[in-house]
């Protein structure tokens, strides 16, 4: 007879799962509450300790830590090792199914103790899945419950063969090997410092998606997530998503969500081509699509409220790829999805992480996102020039400074009535990027505010943007010429602020 081990914390399917079992005629073992919920259930089991003729330990820490736990387990069904286990009055285990303690979630916890961390991991749990996963030739390891109806299935069919069993041993080790990671992220930032980037760095991810190539057509592409975290989107209409497209709505989202006031991004190639924010989504809609309504022809496009129907109406026939908010109106919505191909996402509320890693040649680079406050307000800075900024340029200042941080360096944006009038990214020469933004803005450059992602290291960026009519501008300062910058605004009558922190995006 067959002989199947339960251990679970996890108890959803549980019991239907084990009278699965028991009706293709596998004798059930248990520890603890899972012995006692197939008891209840009316199911013949047998108690662990009944097994090992040992009793439970140290408040249950020692439950199947046992050779006639073990023993069963990683024993092949060779007669060597058959002969062994009858010599010493055991037998096989053939299906071992076993979750885990909550760590992951116990720790996410706010104020969660010590204590209590240390007291959700599992021991015994995991050393039953590598046993089993570890001896996969002979016995099925079930760690995920949605894997239950199809080890029933073939059970009752008698199909579990050694390509199933090998598939689930990958998904336990898989699982162990997320939980440990897990367990070391959370002692890490117990032993070194908080503040500091750790010294080492396990990341694990799991695809969510597979795509018809990545960037180019020759190039193989995916979309991953980590492991254990809930999706950051839900995709509700249109196409699959593409690797730029991934790429593209990153920069949109994180754009949008930077201001308090209801504010459209939209995204062309990574970098803002319309930015603003307005008293309503449709007006901010509009202020956006106007800064460069040529290059909004295939963009992406995020918000930071729910997109209603005015909105929604405005995006008409433009040609958009993606479309995402926190939440959609319903009415909203069914426009929207009238669209055949528009891929429409929404967020799902998911927490972010707090740190970025790039891929380079030999490596990964890892840093902090920018999230830098202080610099955002024009409290904190430092008006150099003689002329003083007016309320209306301060505002504009403000955003056209918190803008600045999603474009690529070097980085320029022109601002009027908190929207942006022309971006200028991506160029090696900052003046270059002065005067792509001022092409962009035309005669609504006049008047308007200007930021700078970097210092000026001549008085030539400020002298391009004048001929603009750009009336102010921020940067951090910081050049060893901010006297000669400095001058020159005078000389050309602007107003210019410092923030002292700059804002690269490479």
């Amino acid at each position: 007879m067959s002989r199947a081990l339960f251990s679970v914390y996890d108890k959803t399917g549980l019991v239907d799962f084990a009278r699965r079992l028991d009706a293709a005629g596998v004798q059930l073992i248990a520890s603890g509450g899972t012995a006692r919920q197939l008891a209840d259930a009316g199911l013949p089991v047998t108690q662990v300790d009944e097994l090992t003729g040992f009793p439970e330990i140290l408040g249950g820490r020692v439950k199947t830590l046992h050779p006639a736990v073990h023993g069963g387990i990683l024993a092949r069904r060779t007669d060597e090792h058959l002969t062994e286990l009858a010599a010493h009055g055991l037998q096989p285990i053939d299906f071992v199914v076993v979750n885990l303690y909550p760590f992951q979630q116990t720790v996410a916890k706010p104020d969660v103790s010590e204590a209590e961390a240390v007291e959700q991991i599992d021991i015994g749990g995991v050393a039953l899945l590598r046993a089993a996963a570890k001896n996969f030739e002979s016995v099925a390891v079930i760690a995920d419950p949605t894997d239950y109806n199809a080890v029933a299935e073939a059970v009752a069919a008698g199909t579990l063969d050694a390509e199933q069993r090998r598939s689930l041993a990958l998904k336990a080790f898989r699982h162990t090997s997320e939980y440990d990671t897990a367990i070391s992220a959370w002692l890490t930032g117990r032993v070194e410092d908080p503040a500091a980037l750790p010294t080492r760095l396990s990341v694990q991810l799991e695809q969510a998606q597979v795509m018809r190539y990545g960037e180019n057509p020759h190039q193989k592409g995916g979309y991953y997530t980590y492991a254990g975290d809930a999706p950051a989107f839900e995709q509700l209409h249109g196409k699959e998503m593409s690797y730029n497209n991934w790429l593209d709505l990153d920069g949109s989202w994180l754009a949008a969500q930077d201001f308090v006031e209801p504010t459209v991004a939209i995204i062309k190639h990574s970098n803002p081509c319309g930015l603003a924010s307005a008293a309503s989504l449709a007006d901010a809609y509009d202020r956006a699509l106007a800064s460069d309504p040529v290059s909004a022809f295939g963009s992406i496009i995020s918000v930071n409220r729910s997109l209603d129907l005015a909105t929604a109406q405005r995006i008409g026939d433009l040609f958009v790829e993606i479309v995402a908010a926190p939440a959609y109106d319903a009415d909203a919505l069914a426009l929207l999805m009238r669209k055949k191909n528009l891929r429409i996402l929404r967020a799902t509320g998911a927490a972010g992480r707090t740190l970025s890693l790039r891929s380079v040649y030999g490596g990964v680079l890892v840093q902090e996102l920018d999230q830098s406050q202080d610099d955002l307000s024009p409290a904190n800075w430092q008006i150099v020039s003689r002329a003083q900024p007016t309320d209306e340029q301060l505002a504009d200042l403000a955003f056209a400074w918190r803008a600045c941080r999603h474009v690529k360096s070097n980085a320029i944006v022109y601002v009027q009535n908190q929207a942006t009038v022309g971006v200028g990214a991506g160029q090696m020469s900052r003046v270059d990027s002065v005067m792509l933004a001022g092409h962009k803005a035309g005669e609504r450059a006049k008047g308007a505010v200007m930021a700078s992602d970097a210092f000026f290291p001549f008085p030539d960026g400020i002298e391009a943007a004048a001929n603009y009519g750009i009336a102010a501008l921020v940067q951090p300062g910081g050049s060893i010429r901010d006297d000669q910058v400095i001058e020159a605004v005078d000389r050309l009558g602007l107003v210019m602020a410092l923030t002292g922190t700059r804002h690269f995006r490479h």
